[in-house]
């Protein structure tokens, strides 16, 4: 298929700025095979489970990942980590009027004292050495960093960010984007849940920078995906599996639970799914086959974006596609502060 084929014209008022006063307050499109297209308040998406159903979260948690600051010859920089790989290692992209060479010192805006020092290249990236640390890496990120707000969101990070754009269920630090799917969720609609017999377990992907690069090929057959890093338990395994043959089903909330999941099953090589820590390069585009997720709760993506045709490859392509213009006419909110979807997969007829 062509990347054009993912295409679709959005009008700009409705990427959503800010988030919803509340986080349930989001509008659910349901999408279920053989039906008419749902319009539904968020809150809706318990009716749509039944206890025995297994909920699967990412409890990745966003880090403060965008800093301002000066080269040492005073070009002002915009840094942003794409992941954490040491105690005083990043690698990060880096905007600047000319870009920083090896060995060039950076410092940031709020801390005078530490050092970043570039010392080399890996790929489109920068491999940053930070010095003069008086804490941990996280600990400075904390102090000195900003929330880091997607592309499309155009304004300034505020004070509100650093709750909002967080998943209530977030445990493990190393994200630069948020697991946008889980920002609908209070402790209350979770509560809710469990009060049905939901049951719930979590995965880890922490969500590169790269989620929002550009596919830069003419067919999605010859893109090639970027990696990050997940972690999928035992515990998970055993939820899923015991799930399966109790003849319930599996909701993945959010296109990084599938790609952990459906990574896990692929690496497996003796049950429908194993544990794996490690690195996930996994594309999934019209014609995957799903091994594990049943329903899928995910926010509207970009077009032309891997996360677009991953969605297509669940549901289907004319039904995604169709989909989406039904939520642009009924004017949903889109991408990560937007509206949600929950889906059913594509079973062929």
């Amino acid at each position: 298929m062509k990347v054009s084929d993912f295409n679709f014209e959005l009008p700009n008022e409705l990427i959503a700025q800010f988030p919803p006063e509340q986080r349930t307050d989001s509008k659910l499109l349901k999408v279920f095979q053989g039906q008419s297209f749902i319009d539904a308040p968020f809150s809706s998406i318990v009716d749509e489970l039944e206890a025995g159903d297994l909920v699967v979260l990412n409890n990745t948690k966003v880090i403060p990942a965008r800093l301002f600051g000066q080269k040492n010859t005073g070009g002002r920089i915009e840094v942003l980590l794409e992941r954490i790989t040491s105690e005083n290692q990043f690698l990060a992209q880096i905007r600047a009027s000319k870009a920083p060479k090896v060995g060039q010192t950076l410092h940031i805006d709020g801390d005078a004292t530490v050092e970043i020092e570039v010392i080399g290249r890996q790929g489109v990236f920068f491999v940053c050495q930070v010095h003069k640390l008086s804490n941990s890496l996280f600990d400075w990120l904390e102090d000195v960093g900003h929330m880091p707000l997607p592309p499309y969101i155009e304004r300034a990070d505020e004070i509100t960010d650093q709750n909002r754009y967080q998943t209530v269920f977030a445990e493990q630090p190393g994200a630069v984007a948020a697991p946008t799917a889980g920002l609908h969720y209070d402790e209350a609609l979770l509560q809710a849940m469990k009060d049905k017999g939901v049951q719930f377990c979590y995965v880890t992907l922490h969500v590169g920078a790269g989620t929002y690069q550009p596919v830069r090929v003419d067919t999605i057959e010859e893109h090639e995906m970027h990696s990050e890093a997940i972690e999928v338990s035992q515990q998970v395994c055993d939820a899923v599996i015991a799930t399966k043959q109790a003849g319930k089903r599996v909701m993945a909330v959010g296109t990084t639970v599938v790609r952990s999941l459906e990574s896990a099953a692929q690496k497996s090589k003796t049950a429908l799914i194993e544990p794996y820590t490690g690195e996930t390069t996994i594309f999934i585009y019209p014609g995957y086959e799903f091994k594990i997720i049943d329903l899928l709760q995910t926010n509207f993506h970009l077009p032309e974006s891997t996360l677009l045709m991953l969605v297509s490859a669940f549901s289907g392509y004319d039904n995604t596609m169709q989909a989406y213009q039904h939520a642009i006419k009924q004017r949903y909110r889109f991408f990560s502060y937007g509206d949600a979807m929950l889906l059913e997969k594509h079973t062929a007829t």
